[in-house]
This record gives C-alpha cells, sequence and structure tokens, in this order.
C-alpha cells in the first residue's frame, strides 16, 4: 500500500515563507515525476511544480522567482521551498507521484495560508 505524507503547510504572513515536504512509503517502481499541486476554494485544481527523476523542473508561471521544487529519489521525498508568499497563495497543496507505469499517486493534501 503506497501512502504520501505531507507536511510543512500552515499559516504564515505575506512574505514569508515555508517548506513543504512530501514522502512515499511503501513500494513504488519506476517514479518517473514528483510535483506539487494545489487548489484554492472555488477554483480548480492547478499546478504548481514538477521534477522529473532526470531533473527537469517546471514551474507554474504564478511561483517562478518564489517557489522551488527538490527531490531526493533515495528518500522517496519531494520538497517545495515557498517564499515571498503572498495571500493568492492560499490553498490545499497536495503531492503528486508519476510512474512509467502511468500509475498517479497522491497526498492528502496540507492547508497553506497567507495572512495579509
Amino acid at each position: 500500500q503506497v501512502q504520501l505524507v505531507e507536511s510543512g503547510g500552515g499559516l504564515v504572513q505575506a512574505g514569508g515563507s515555508l517548506r513543504l515536504s512530501c514522502a512515499a512509503s511503501g513500494t513504488i517502481f519506476s517514479i518517473n515525476a514528483m510535483g506539487w499541486y494545489r487548489q484554492a476554494p472555488g477554483k480548480q485544481r492547478e499546478l504548481v511544480a514538477i521534477i522529473t527523476v532526470s531533473g527537469y523542473i517546471n514551474n507554474a508561471d504564478s511561483v517562478k522567482g518564489r517557489f522551488t521544487i527538490s527531490r531526493d529519489n533515495a528518500k522517496k521525498t519531494v520538497y517545495l521551498q515557498m517564499n515571498s508568499l503572498k495571500p493568492d497563495d492560499t490553498a490545499v497543496y497536495y503531492c503528486n507521484f508519476n510512474t512509467a507505469g502511468a500509475r498517479a499517486y497522491w497526498g492528502q493534501g496540507t492547508q497553506v495560508t497567507v495572512s495579509s
């Protein structure tokens, strides 16, 4: 049974920083990419950042220059360093692992709230 466990969310003032972590337990074969998505109230889930096992990174335009995604393949862990946070970054953040076998795993979500 594979589980993705997220941590690091919380309440922060605008301009502050948070670091999210997502670690996989259980056996996952052939991870292709790890990513972070977010969903704000009344909005669709959107991609924040994704990193492939080879290190290719894609960031949403809204977070470029502020958020940094990184991963530890051996630990099956992905991180999201979030700096210069804005109230618009308030959302539930979900981590996602995709495998070569086209399986997708999701975390349970962690709330990030940025106050103005």
